[in-house]
């Protein structure tokens, strides 16, 4: 009953404090200010007495314009939109009730819209790899994406967190200021098929993490797996009917100074306790595509993964500004992933103009590998129905690599609003070497309410 009391207050907390982002949008005389942290301002100080209070507002929006300017599956030109509205409130505890070293937070995510990359780029009957608006997925609906409480324990040595959440909100992160999902956010919810499920989507989960120093932390985490979480309108699911079963990540990080200069380096296993069927084999071992037996299943699938960043230099002094490079490694169960391997590259400059200091400027290669014997299986499949024509509608293409580039500019307009058109190259997507490599011109738009 205590856990549903507080779990009733928080979301009173979310209500109240939407009601005064409506009213304090008609009074907040800096609204709009470039030089305030939020669209809507301060409220005539009313936000920052709130944040001093405990109850920091967040509500945010991410809008991604993809257009198909040659190539790809279809070449008939057009543009898709996608976007996401969030709405949420991180709470202090300790500020509010008293509960030392104590943190909470809500959050709900709508996402609506079309994508680029389904018929325009890719083959429909493949898809792509990536794709050009990592915005794009997870259904038009409203979703409870957060709902967890934290404590720091032993001097803050030892953090839990429990509640509903995602994996890649503290396991294999990685910023997402690219629109290409490449480049974009934790990759391996976006390669290990079926098990790990990236934001907006939550699971009942809990991660434990403790710091070993004030450089090197470990963490252990475990997340309810449970496919039905994913269906449409069931975006507030909180039992846990139609789990199967659960995952299990631990990660090292360390995050030195390299020349006073930040940096972050990440090494990560997950494995999950489902059952998971095989890419290629039946129950008796042979080729599932020849004999029409079910696939064999495995009662587990496994993966890592290794993230790096780190600033380069400095401008002129100024540490905000300066060269970053990030890489992205993540590696998957042959038995059982579509994709075994992701590879990426990005190099960011951060304030490469004098009169545009807050502005970026960034530049990201990936490489997506699909399993051989995914292309095995497909080669088979097509032999056993007597299909050897790309252009019969029977036909199910054979994938192997698809390669992903991007360039893009980050206008930094005002301290609450970031525009960022960017150029994409898509080479075989899907990994469909029949398909023509595409070129498509984005745009993201990133602003905080």
């Amino acid at each position: 009953m205590k856990k549903k009391h507080v779990n009733a207050r928080l979301i009173c907390q979310v209500s109240a404090a939407a009601a005064l982002v409506l009213a304090g949008n008609a009074m907040a005389a800096d609204a709009f200010s470039s030089d305030s942290k939020w669209m809507t301002g301060d409220w005539g100080g009313e936000r920052t007495r709130l944040i001093e209070q405990g109850i920091d507002i967040k509500a945010d929006y991410v809008g991604e314009v993809g257009g198909n300017l040659n190539g790809g599956y279809n070449d008939d030109k057009t543009a898709r939109y996608a976007d996401q509205f969030g709405l949420g409130v991180a709470l202090d505890l300790q500020k509010l009730w008293g509960w030392d070293n104590t943190q909470a937070k809500i959050q709900l995510t709508n996402r609506n819209g079309y994508n680029i990359s389904n018929d325009r780029v890719g083959d429909p009957r493949a898809g792509t790899l990536s794709s050009s608006q990592e915005v794009y997925g997870r259904g038009h609906m409203v979703r409870l994406t957060q709902l967890w409480i934290q404590h720091q324990f032993f001097d803050n040595k030892l953090d839990v967190k429990a509640g509903y959440f995602g994996e890649g909100e503290d396991f294999n992160t990685f910023p997402c200021d690219f629109q290409n999902l490449a480049f974009c956010g934790s990759q391996v919810g976006n390669w290990a098929t079926n098990i790990w499920y990236n934001w907006p989507v939550s699971q009942a989960a809990i991660r434990v993490k403790y710091n070993i120093n004030d450089e090197l932390y470990a963490q252990i985490g475990a997340y309810n797996q449970n496919p039905s979480q994913l269906e449409h309108g069931n975006g507030f699911k909180l039992s846990g009917s139609g789990t199967k079963g659960t995952v299990l990540p631990v990660e090292l990080v360390w995050s030195p100074k390299v020349n006073s200069l930040p940096g972050e380096y990440r090494v990560g296993y997950y494995k999950s306790t489902a059952d998971a069927d095989d890419v290629r084999e039946d129950v008796n071992g042979f080729d599932a595509a020849t004999t029409g037996d079910s696939y064999k299943s495995h009662n587990s699938k496994s993966g890592y993964w290794f993230v790096a960043q780190q600033q380069l230099t400095s401008h002129n002094g100024d540490a905000t500004r300066g060269l970053n490079i990030a890489a992205n490694a993540t590696f998957h169960d042959k038995d059982t992933n579509f994709i075994d391997n992701y590879q990426s590259v990005m190099f960011v400059y951060k304030g490469p103009f004098d009169a545009r200091p807050k502005d970026d400027i960034g530049i990201g290669a990936a490489r997506i590998h699909v399993n051989k014997d995914v292309k095995r299986n497909a080669e088979l499949l097509n032999a056993s129905n007597g299909v050897s024509d790309y252009d019969n509608a029977a036909f199910s293409p054979i994938r192997e690599t698809e390669y992903n580039y991007e360039l893009n500019y980050g206008f930094h307009v005002t301290n609450w609003l970031t525009v960022r058109p960017n150029l994409q190259y898509i080479t075989h997507p899907g990994g469909v070497d029949e398909v023509d490599n595409a070129l498509v011109a984005g745009l993201k738009i990133q602003s905080t309410f």
